[in-house]
C-alpha cells in the first residue's frame, strides 16, 4: 500500500510518498510560492537521492496537487507508473478541537467540523481544508484521511484540560487545553514502548518534544493525561520564539501601556522565547555557540529552557505517580546532547540519569546510565509515518 502524505500550509504543501509495506519513504518534496510569483515544486526520489527544482506557475493548491501526481509519475524522477498506485492519502490537520480524539476518514460532515475548528487555528485549518479539497478533485475515489495535531490529547480528564475561568466560556467558546505536536508524541511513545519491549499500558512516559516549537507530554498507559501546549502553542516551556507559560496579567499590562492586541500576539508568538532573551538567534546552534563565547543573555536563555523543561518532567512524573521512561524527540531532542545532559541534571532523586558516553550517540539510543532507575531515550520523531500509519488503519478498517 502506497499511502500519499500531504500538510499543506497557505502557501506551501509538504509531502512524501511511504510504500507501508516496508515503512519507506519512495519521494518526498515541498511546493513552495503557491499562488505567488516564482512557484516551484523541489522533489526528491529518496532510492537515488535525486532532488529536481521546477518552476511552474501553481495558481492554487489544485495545481500543486496535480504538480505532485506528476512528479511522482514521471519517468525519469517518479517512483510510480500512473495515480493508481496511490491507495490512499493523509493529512495533516492541526486543529480537531473536540470534534475528533483519533484520525478519521474524511466525510462531507467530517469537512464541516473542520470548518467549525477554523475559530481555534485560523491560520492551519483553512489551508489544510484547501490541501483536502484539492486531493477529492485531483484523486476521486480514493479515501482521505484527516489526522490530527489535537487528537492524542484529547484523553486528557478534564482536571488537565480545564481552565480556572468562569465555565460558561468553556461552554460558549470552548476555551480550554488542547495541546499540539500530538502526532510526535504518539509516536515516540509507542516507539518507546517497542523499545523496551513492554505494552504501553503498562508504561509511564513522559516525551520531550523539543525544537524551535517544543512541548512535554505525560502518557500513562499509552494515552495521555497531561501536555504543555494549551489552547494554544503558546503555553508550556520556553521556546524559539514563544513565550511558553508567563503570568496571563503581563497581556492585560502591556495592552494597558497602549500595545494592540495583534502587536502583543506578535511579540509573544513571533518576537519572545530564547530569541528575544538573548537577541541572538530562535535557533539553539547559534546559542550554544554564542553562549560559548561569553555571552550571557545567551547562556540566560538555554538555561531558561532547560529549566522550564525540567520543571516539567518533574510535574508529569508526580502527577502520573512515578516515570518509567523519558524520551527526548524533535530536532534539539535528538540532537543536542549537551541540552538532553542538563536537562536531566539534578534529576538524579527520580532515578533518571543519563551516561556521557551513550549520551553522544545518533538516532534511537537508550542514553540512560547503567544504575538509573528511568530510562532516559532518544527517538527520532516521524510524523509522516505516524500519519501514514493511521491512513493505513484506518482504510483497511482496522
Amino acid at each position: 500500500m502506497n499511502i500519499l502524505v500531504i500538510n499543506a500550509g497557505s502557501s506551501s504543501l509538504k509531502y512524501q510518498l511511504i510504500d507501508m509495506t516496508k515503512e519507506e519513504v519512495l519521494a518526498k518534496g515541498l511546493c513552495e510560492r503557491i499562488g505567488i510569483d516564482g512557484s516551484n515544486i523541489q522533489h526528491t526520489k529518496v532510492s537515488e537521492g535525486k532532488k529536481v527544482k521546477i518552476e511552474k506557475e501553481m495558481k492554487d493548491h489544485g495545481d500543486a496537487i496535480q504538480m505532485v501526481i506528476d512528479a511522482l509519475t514521471d519517468p525519469e524522477h517518479g517512483v510510480i507508473s500512473s495515480m493508481d498506485e496511490i491507495d490512499a492519502v493523509g493529512h495533516r490537520v492541526v486543529h480537531g478541537a473536540e470534534y475528533f480524539a483519533a484520525s478519521t476518514i474524511i466525510t462531507d460532515e467530517v469537512k464541516k467540523a473542520l470548518e467549525m475548528c477554523t475559530p481555534l487555528a485560523p491560520l492551519h485549518n483553512p489551508p489544510n481544508i484547501i490541501g483536502i479539497e484539492a486531493c477529492e478533485k485531483i484523486m476521486p475515489g480514493v479515501a482521505q484521511v484527516a489526522v490530527f495535531d489535537t487528537a492524542f490529547h484529547q484523553t486528557m480528564p478534564a482536571k488537565a484540560y480545564m481552565y480556572a475561568l468562569p465555565y460558561e466560556l468553556y461552554e460558549s467558546d470552548k476555551i480550554r487545553k488542547y495541546g499540539f505536536h500530538g502526532t510526535s508524541h504518539k509516536f515516540v511513545s509507542q516507539k518507546a514502548a517497542e523499545f523496551l519491549g513492554k505494552p504501553a499500558e503498562d508504561l509511564k512516559i513522559i516525551t520531550c518534544h523539543l525544537g524551535n516549537g517544543s512541548s512535554v507530554s505525560a502518557v500513562d498507559g499509552g494515552k495521555c493525561v497531561d501536555t504543555t501546549m494549551g489552547f494554544t502553542p503558546l503555553d508550556g516551556v520556553v521556546m524559539g520564539t514563544r513565550t511558553g507559560a508567563m503570568d496571563p496579567a503581563v497581556v492585560t499590562y502591556l495592552l494597558n501601556k497602549g500595545m494592540s492586541a495583534k502587536e502583543v500576539d506578535t511579540l509573544m508568538n513571533k518576537k519572545s522565547g530564547v530569541f528575544g532573551v538573548s537577541g541572538v538567534s530562535s535557533d539553539f546552534r547559534d546559542l550554544s555557540a554564542a553562549a560559548n563565547d561569553g555571552n550571557e543573555r545567551a547562556r540566560l536563555a538555554l538555561d531558561m529552557f532547560t529549566y522550564s523543561v525540567k520543571k516539567y518532567i518533574g510535574s508529569y512524573a508526580a502527577a502520573m505517580g512515578g516515570v518509567d521512561a523519558v524520551v527526548f524527540t524533535a530536532g534539539v531532542g535528538e540532537n543536542d546532547a549537551a541540552t538532553r545532559a542538563e536537562i536531566v541534571s539534578g534529576l538524579e532523586f527520580m532515578g533518571i540519569k543519563i551516561d556521557p558516553e551513550k549520551n553522544a550517540a545518533r538516532g534511537t539510543v537508550d542514553i540512560s546510565a547503567a544504575d538509573a532507575a528511568v530510562k532516559t531515550l532518544v527517538i527520532p520523531t516521524n510524523e509522516e509515518l505516524m500519519i501514514a500509519i493511521d491512513t493505513k488503519q484506518l482504510v483497511e478498517g482496522k
